[in-house]
């Protein structure tokens, strides 16, 4: 028992270390150089994506900032059973990137990061970018479009692919927000010192 202690102890603190522990959104949401300024390791981890999965830094931030305007914990709202008994969410979505559960498993077991966590920035932007790079490979949707990129988000890669959000004018124009946005943190991130 001792032995089994004095192995997990230090495994335990070591892995404490790892997490991200700043959870505060940002005071300026809408400009990307003054979040990055704010958050550095959130730029970090933005950079780090971008080389792995060759992703451009503004349109994971804009779909981020669309699905959970940058809060760790963010949910879906919850169904009320009889308008008040809360009875469970609209989707097992969570996290910055409201990646949903089984998207989330899938995510783990292609890229074997097994002790990653939804309400962890850079294991969000990482989650964006292995979705990213999937959806260009299964749809052609090029990276820099954000407006395609948030409709394959949103819909999934299989709903996408058969045209369900056309029946959803209200998906269409929050997809041109996300794509406004994008452009205009890309306008942003060229000039950020």
């Amino acid at each position: 028992m001792r032995g089994l202690l004095l192995f997990l102890v230090p495994l335990l603190l070591l892995l404490g270390g790892c997490a991200t522990t700043d959870t505060t959104r940002p005071r300026d949401l809408e400009n990307l150089c003054a979040i990055l300024r704010e958050k550095p390791a959130w730029h970090d981890a933005a950079i780090k994506a971008r080389d792995k999965w060759g992703i451009p830094v503004p349109v994971p931030f804009a779909i981020m900032y669309q699905e959970s305007t940058f809060r760790a914990e963010a949910r879906p709202p919850r169904y009320y059973f009889l308008g008040i008994i809360p009875w469970g969410r609209v989707t097992s979505a969570y996290g910055y990137a409201q990646a949903e559960d089984n998207t989330w498993s899938d995510y783990k077991r292609e890229t074997g990061a097994w002790f990653v966590s939804r309400n962890d920035f850079s294991d969000s932007m990482d989650f964006m970018g292995w979705y990213m790079t999937k959806t260009r490979r299964l749809t052609g949707v090029p990276f820099n479009d954000a407006y395609d990129q948030y409709l394959s988000y949103h819909e999934g890669w299989t709903g996408y692919r058969r045209g369900t959000y056309k029946s959803k004018a209200w998906l269409m124009r929050v997809a041109r927000i996300v794509q406004a946005r994008a452009s205009r943190f890309a306008a942003q991130y060229r000039y950020c010192p």
